[in-house]
Order: C-alpha cells, then sequence, then structure tokens
C-alpha cells in the first residue's frame, strides 16, 4: 500500500513495508478517516527529519506545546534489521526509553528520515560506537534479570559478589555477540547499512531504536524543502506546513 502525503509544499508518496504489518495497517486505517487531515509537521530539524502526525496541531497557535498527542494507544515495536533510517525512511515516533523500555511506537505520530551523508572515516567510528552501544543495551538487561541479587549483595555490603557478578555479565554478553557475528547477524552497521549512509545518507544513530515502516518512493524534493524551513526555537516551522494524506496503491 502507498500512501501520498500532500503538503502545502508539495506531494510526498510512501510505500509501506509488508514486514511491519501492525504499523501499515494502523496508518492506512488513520489515513483513511482522515485522522492526518489538518495536522501539520510540528517538529522540523535541519539535516534531521521532518515529524508530524499529532492530533492537538491541527488549528494550533503558534505557542501551543506539540508532540504529545496521538489517537489514545500506542503499537508495539517492529524493529527489523534490514529497515533502518536511511533518507526518505518513515518511521514511528516514540516516548524515550526511561518511560517506554519496550519501545512501543506512538499510535500516530511518524517521521521522515533526512539526516545526512557520512564519510568513510565517520561512519566506521559510528559503527563502533553502537556496537559498544548494543553491548551495553544487551549487558543491562541482563543485569537488571539480576537486580533482586544486586540489591541483596549491596545491602550485605558483598563487593566480592557484585565484581564477580559483574565479571559473569561482561563475559555472558561477549559471548552473546560472538555468536551474533558467527551466526552473519550484523552488529552495529551492516556493509549494505554503512553503504547507504555514505551515498544515500540517513540517520544511522537511531537504527534498532525506533520501528521503520516505509520509505518515499517520490518526493524528496519535497521533504528537502520541509527539513529546510524556518522554524521557531520549538522546532515548529514558523509557516504551517499542513498535511492531508490519500491513499493509493
Amino acid at each position: 500500500m502507498k500512501v501520498i502525503i500532500k503538503t502545502s509544499l508539495g506531494d510526498i508518496k510512501v510505500r509501506l513495508y509488508d514486514q511491519t504489518p501492525l504499523h501499515r495497517d494502523n496508518f492506512i486505517r488513520l489515513a483513511k478517516e482522515g485522522f492526518y487531515d489538518g495536522t501539520i509537521f510540528h517538529r522540523v530539524i535541519r539535516d534531521f527529519m521532518i515529524q508530524g502526525g499529532d492530533p492537538d496541531s491541527k488549528g494550533a497557535s503558534q505557542d501551543k506545546p506539540l508532540g504529545t498527542g496521538g489517537p489514545g494507544y500506542t503499537l508495539p515495536a517492529e524493529i527489523k534489521p534490514e529497515l533502518y533510517h536511511k533518507r526518505g525512511a518513515l518511521a514511528a515516533a516514540r516516548q524515550g526509553d526511561q518511560v517506554n523500555p519496550e519501545k512501543r511506537s506512538s499510535g500516530s505520530q511518524f517521521y521522515i528520515v533526512w539526516g545526512q551523508v557520512y564519510g568513510k572515516g565517520q561512519i566506521g567510528q559510528l559503527a563502533k560506537q553502537m556496537e559498544m552501544q548494543a553491548k551495553q543495551q544487551y549487558f543491562n538487561s541482563l543485569a537488571m534479570e539480576k537486580r533482586t541479587e544486586i540489591i541483596r549483595m549491596r545491602k550485605e555490603r558483598d563487593q566480592a559478589g557484585l565484581q564477580d557478578l559483574q565479571d559473569r555479565l561482561i563475559a555472558s554478553t561477549e559471548e552473546h555477540f560472538r555468536e551474533l557475528k558467527a551466526s552473519g547477524v550484523p552488529v552495529g552497521l551492516s556493509k549494505e547499512q554503512e553503504e547507504i549512509y555514505t551515498t544515500v545518507g540517513g540517520t544511522p544513530h537511531l537504527d534498532g531504536q525506533y520501528t521503520v515502516f516505509g520509505e518515499v518512493e517520490e518526493g524528496l524534493d519535497t521533504v528537502e524543502k520541509i527539513q529546510s524551513a524556518a522554524t521557531a526555537d520549538s522546532d515548529r516551522p514558523l509557516e504551517d506546513i499542513v498535511v492531508k494524506m490519500e491513499i493509493t496503491e
């Protein structure tokens, strides 16, 4: 399925992925119902992305805070390693990990990636950083499973026990990532991702954190215009960029 996002700066045709059926079907349903019609791109950051889908943005005054509205529900994450944040990717916004550790998506808010084109050296360094971040997240998940044990040892001031547990968790983390690499699962960035980010561009640091559920098929020039729009300190464009959606095949 494809959706045309009509704006005052031009049209954007997006193709929705079958690999993310919950997000695909939800986006289509809301578009058919006219949920998005009259909303604006309320958050625009040059060389990064454009965000819309907040129902509270319809007719909102310039001083009204935006970004928290939705249909009253969230969606389970459908994060797929083969779907990443290349330029033109359509993805779901969400609340941060502190209040949303499951990375559930907003029921309506979305963003379209612009990003930047990276040099070979830049993307290599970024890939290393992302691998380290992935290891830290995995380590933290293991530590969370041992939370009761950790609290007990801290109360008992069992420093030797805490050190032994930390060493075992580190070893388990390293073993997990050795197995991933041995099975061919990319850790950090795949060769395909590195190629895309050094030619087409995008926002690789968002990979694995948000659900990508489609991509721009036509109208990247419109995305470029929107991401270049003058904005207030809140990142809202000074002139509203109003949305209307149509379903197409």
